[in-house]
């Protein structure tokens, strides 16, 4: 096996399993650290409306847009960087980098700095998911892989649940309490004090990746990609790939707006306290979303042993259909105990799609094209998603309704939108999807 650029060269044996599963669990830690540092915006709307002097649709603008556009964009270029150099080392970087710029909001004197330092830690965060997918891509065969990319895609709903069920603990601190006095940087707002706490850590786990993740051998050299071989391939399978990345963007739109605004949500329609709302969805985050992930993963690696080679996209399809009625009726539910249940089983079937969709795209695309191919998978689902997500609910309440205590009807109605447009995409693209998953089965026998 020949190294890769820039990589001493390494030992060609197949990884333990043991030992593959472990750099599944680092890498699932900084996944979970990524989330912490995008959700904990969603507890800290009040104080930081209140300190900044914003509305809903600005502050939305930061959970969403200010992260995504870089996070996004510069996927492309540092998946090119991953096809062809170590990808550890640039998880490294990434990890160190998003931690200090999230430390760094505490700084942020007005709303353009805090914008300007939500974009910083996108550009971090930018690093991990392409390098990380295009490893274990290596690390795993296709018939596990389903489950390895849900291990790791247990960050979202982990991270999500941590930053929400620790943030529930100490908002009314944030909220109420007198600014902190902190050596060297003076006396800070609780809301600024809390970027710092969950800052700093990350450089522990880039630490951890950089002394115990080892680089694991390719498939194929990186050197052997042509030019314009990339864009080849995305010409030779258009309605495989476009049929993945329009209908994962819009359960993408449904689930990042969702996860910014239920708490609120929660407050603003049946007066819950917004710890206990961030208590209550944090839990329901965790431990639902771990689960349907795992689920998820289970059921397309046996559907795909059985034969089934559009199994991944079926999965996600199956997310979008479930995840309708239960959403809008959340929403729309006449009690907080209805909606709370429903938000449960919300956030079950809604998380299936997590591991599959990376797994899927990993299936059908060359060893050396991968981490470009996860980097625009992420350049579009979150440009919709992460980006168009929470402020197209904004805007529905804001323009719509013109009124803070409409937002669940703004959940509801980009919900009954967007799910059912990305399962009749879905179902267009199976047929395409299984033709490109034979093409790649047989470049690989």
């Amino acid at each position: 096996m020949s190294s890769v650029a820039g990589e001493p060269a390494i030992d060609a044996r197949t990884p333990s399993a043991g030992y593959a599963w472990y750099v599944v669990a680092v890498l699932l830690a900084a996944y979970t650290l990524s989330f912490i540092d995008r959700m904990i915006l969603s507890l800290l709307v009040g104080p930081i409306r209140a300190d900044l002097g914003i509305s809903d649709t600005q502050m939305s603008l930061l959970m969403g847009f200010a992260f995504a556009i870089f996070y996004s964009a510069l996927g492309i270029p540092l998946g090119w960087l991953a096809d062809r150099r170590a990808r550890r080392g640039l998880i490294v970087a990434g990890v160190a980098a998003w931690s200090v710029m999230t430390a760094a909001c505490a700084l942020a004197r007005g709303y353009a700095g805090l914008f300007l330092v939500r974009i910083g830690v996108g550009v971090g965060e930018a690093t991990l998911s392409p390098a990380a997918y295009s490893m274990l891509g290596d690390y795993f065969p296709r018939e596990k892989l389903g489950r390895a990319m849900a291990v790791y895609s247990i960050g979202v709903p982990l991270g999500s649940g941590i930053a929400l069920v620790a943030g529930s603990l100490v908002v009314k601190f944030v909220t109420e309490g007198p600014p902190v006095i902190v050596p060297l940087l003076g006396a800070l707002a609780p809301w600024r004090l809390t970027f710092l706490w969950i800052g700093l850590p990350g450089l522990l786990v880039a630490a951890l990746v950089a002394l115990t993740v080892r680089e694991p051998p390719r498939l194929e050299a990186a050197s052997t990609a042509g030019r314009g071989e990339f864009i080849a391939f995305l010409r030779a399978h258009p309605a495989a790939i476009a049929a993945h990345f329009g209908g994962m963007s819009l359960v993408a739109l449904v689930m990042y707006g969702a996860m910014a605004w239920i708490p609120q949500f929660l407050h603003r329609t049946y007066a819950m306290p917004v710890p206990q709302a961030g208590l209550w969805f944090g839990i329901a985050t965790a431990g639902c979303g771990a689960g349907g992930l795992l689920i998820g993963g289970w059921m397309a690696d046996t559907l795909y042993r059985r034969g089934y080679k559009d199994a991944h996209l079926r999965v996600i399809r199956l997310n979008a259909i479930l995840l309708t009625p239960l959403f809008v009726g959340m929403a729309l539910a006449p009690s907080a105990a209805i909606a709370l249940g429903l938000m449960i089983l919300g956030m079950l079937a809604g998380t299936i799609h997590g591991g599959v969709a990376g797994a899927a795209l990993q299936l059908i695309t060359p060893n050396r094209l991968r981490a470009r191919m996860v980097a625009l998978y992420f350049l579009i689902a979150n440009l919709v998603g992460l980006g168009l997500g929470p402020t197209a609910i904004a805007l529905v309440t804001d323009l719509g309704f013109h009124d803070d205590a409409a937002l669940r009807y703004g959940l509801a109605i980009v919900t009954a939108v967007a799910l059912p447009v990305s399962a009749i995409i879905l179902t267009a693209g199976l047929k395409p999807f299984a033709r490109a998953v034979e093409a790649a089965e047989l470049r690989s026998s």
